[in-house]
């Protein structure tokens, strides 16, 4: 593969990897003029997010077999058919509980895109160059969650919230479009994978048996999910408890998801020093310290918008650093069943995310604690998963995992 068909892949790739973050952050701001054109509190149009997180993180374990299978792009295409229609669907809902189904099937479709970009990845790239792709791909895919409000902001003010719904699957099709055109197959058809029950359950259980993975895809789950808690407690905290605009609001969860992709490209610099396992277990000691800092100051009264709005960037500018990393980690010990290790490493992510998001809406007590809470005990968690592997596998020597 040459220097220009491999930035077409990852072109490609990144685009199919940030139609999730369209589809998350886009609505976010029009969450209050939701509610209450379907005569809906706030929190129950966030568990539409709910419901998303649950269809990504079911529909990745059926994807990864059947990716594994029948080769890479037919699965794609079949599952962006599904999101297109899905999404139209979500654009005609007249109550919440319409809106709610609409986004698990736009979740159950769309979810192929994020298994078939890190099986790709593993499929074209060696091992080595694996963080490094994940880390130029969020360069691409993180102008999504830094654009997707404000553009959002825009669409909804000026042609209502469904309008949002319609864009996303315009998004759709103009990735179908290239999937077709752009996007070779980098996976065979292979007959003697089955996809009989029995088999599939063996094989998940073959990949979360590997201690590396199961590591790595944990803390890469908690440490998503306290992202995902930011993301589905935001319009609360930001519009309600702070006072921002639906605008104002758009430009400053850009602006902290700017952060992501500034933490992606440090990261692109750090692995010319360091090796991923040492930068990842160094970035969760500071996304802890953080956390910490962030529980303080709510738990001491002085959480206010100039202290928040700079954690959450500096929190977004972590994950950027770790998330490469751990997915290139999670990955490295397969080929074979990568489809299925990649869908795994998803199905962790949003199950996990999934739960903190209800949780936060749960939970919701008119305060940020909920949110702030939830980020709080992903960070630890996570944390917690890279040193139980750090001195499990490799005990007190110092020796870093490699």
């Amino acid at each position: 593969m040459n220097g220009r068909q491999k930035n077409t892949t990852i072109l490609v790739l990144s685009g199919l990897a940030a139609l999730a973050p369209f589809s998350i952050d886009m609505y976010l701001p029009a969450f209050p003029v939701m509610a209450e054109d379907l005569g809906v509190d706030i929190p129950v149009i966030g568990f539409s997010l709910t419901a998303y997180f649950i269809g990504i993180s079911l529909g990745q374990l059926v994807y990864g077999p059947v990716t594994d299978r029948f080769g890479r792009k037919a699965p794609l295409l079949v599952g962006l058919c599904i999101y297109t229609l899905a999404a139209v669907g979500c654009s005609l809902s007249r109550s919440a509980d319409w809106l709610i189904v609409m986004r698990v099937f736009s979740a159950l479709g769309g979810c192929v895109g994020m298994v078939v970009t890190r099986a790709v990845v593993r499929d074209l790239f060696p091992v080595n160059e694996t963080a490094q792709v994940f880390s130029t791909m969020m360069l691409v895919m993180g102008i999504a969650p830094v654009i997707a409000p404000t553009v959002g902001s825009f669409i909804f003010m000026h042609f209502g919230w469904r309008a949002v719904f319609y864009f996303l699957a315009v998004w759709s099709l103009v990735m179908i479009g290239s999937v077709v055109f752009f996007l070779k197959e980098s996976k065979p058809a292979d007959a003697g994978i089955s996809l009989r029950p029995s088999a599939i359950a063996g094989e998940y259980l073959g990949v979360v048996s590997v201690p590396q993975f199961l590591a790595y895809a944990l803390a890469g789950g908690l440490f998503a999910a306290g992202m995902f808690a930011y993301i589905g407690g935001s319009p609360f905290v930001f519009m309600k408890y702070f006072g921002l605009t639906e605008s104002q609001y758009g430009w400053a969860f850009g602006i902290n998801a700017g952060g992501l992709v500034i933490g992606s490209q440090l990261n692109r610099w750090l692995l010319t020093r360091y090796d991923s396992p040492a930068i990842t277990l160094y970035a969760g000691m500071s996304y802890l310290g953080l956390v910490v800092f962030m529980a303080g100051t709510y738990a001491s009264g002085f959480a206010v918008r100039e202290t928040v709005l700079p954690s959450v960037f500096a929190y977004m500018l972590l994950l950027g650093i770790m998330s490469p990393n751990v997915s290139a980690l999670a990955l490295a010990p397969f080929t074979k069943f990568a489809g299925s290790a990649s869908a795994m490493t998803g199905a962790f992510q949003m199950a996990i995310g999934a739960l903190v998001s209800g949780a936060v809406g749960f939970f919701h007590d008119g305060t940020p604690l909920p949110m702030t809470g939830a980020m709080c005990f992903c960070a630890a968690a996570g944390f917690v998963c890279l040193l139980y592997y750090r001195y499990s596998v490799y005990g007190k020597s110092g020796t870093l995992p490699v």
